[in-house]
């Protein structure tokens, strides 16, 4: 954050609230590639499942370009998803 020329202090709790961001955000997406990994039977997670997850919801769209999407299937498992995330979040 310090590294822009324009930004001349930061407060003590910016860099602590982006940690905390980051994290739920990795949690995130990993809860949402694992679910795709358990749907094709893998106990690996692997790249292409990671694609699944973002190319499955809207919000990860961003990320569209960043990862590289092989032979991604999309299934739609919104209640499963909602449930992982909610017992992630009993553990933060």
């Amino acid at each position: 954050m310090k590294s822009d020329e324009d930004v001349k202090m930061i407060s003590a709790e910016a860099p602590v609230l982006f940690s905390k961001a980051c994290e739920l955000f990795i949690l995130e997406l990993t809860l949402r590639s694992w679910l795709h990994t358990e749907e094709n039977k893998r106990r690996t997670l692997q790249r292409n499942d990671i694609a699944g997850a973002i190319s499955r919801d809207d919000v990860l769209d961003f990320l569209l370009d960043i990862v590289p999407r092989d032979e991604v299937k999309v299934n739609s498992c919104n209640a499963e998803i909602i449930f992982y995330h909610q017992m992630a979040l009993l553990y933060i």
